[in-house]
């Protein structure tokens, strides 16, 4: 059976937002050491480019790790999924004044939504979930301080208030 409630925090994060209590922390939990790895040779384009961008700031929050590596090429490839989808719909809606491509023509002659559209909000809802285990969105933002310059231990101070 699933634990019930909320999903964990790791103790990272509990510390950063200010939720950390001895109590309820993993005395056992993994620390792994601050890094960025490299980026899979599958991703687009697109999504190399979302790695480059986001990977190097995660790195200067104390947030990334070798670990974290599946993780963040998912959401880097919901994003270029993403991105592969409205560039397609806006080349469509270059053409098709009415409708911006968002509607399109069956074989039977019957309209219906563009496929174009569902991969578009599938990619971005898939996108915007990996976004928050990073913080890489506004309010997912607002629960974690980042720790700039404070190297790949910047926990090891608080070992000691939590044993």
């Amino acid at each position: 059976m699933p634990p019930r409630g909320p999903k964990t925090k790791p103790t990272n994060l509990k510390i950063l937002t200010g939720t950390a209590r001895a109590h309820r922390l993993n005395p056992n939990e993994p620390k792994p050491e601050i890094a960025q790895p490299e980026p899979p040779e599958h991703l687009t384009d697109a999504a190399r480019e979302e790695w480059d961008r986001v990977a190097v700031e995660l790195v200067t929050l104390g947030i990334l790790t070798h670990l974290d590596r599946g993780a963040l090429a998912a959401y880097c490839q919901a994003y270029g999924r993403w991105s592969a989808a409205e560039t397609a719909l806006a080349r469509m809606a270059e053409r098709d004044a009415v409708t911006e491509g968002l509607i399109v023509k069956t074989k039977s002659g019957n309209l219906i939504q563009n496929p174009l559209v569902g991969a578009a909000n599938k990619a971005m809802a898939d996108m915007v979930r990996y976004a928050a285990e990073f913080g890489l969105t506004p309010s997912a933002r607002t629960r974690v301080a980042g720790i700039s310059e404070a190297g790949p231990d910047a926990f090891s101070k608080f070992d000691e208030w939590l044993a």
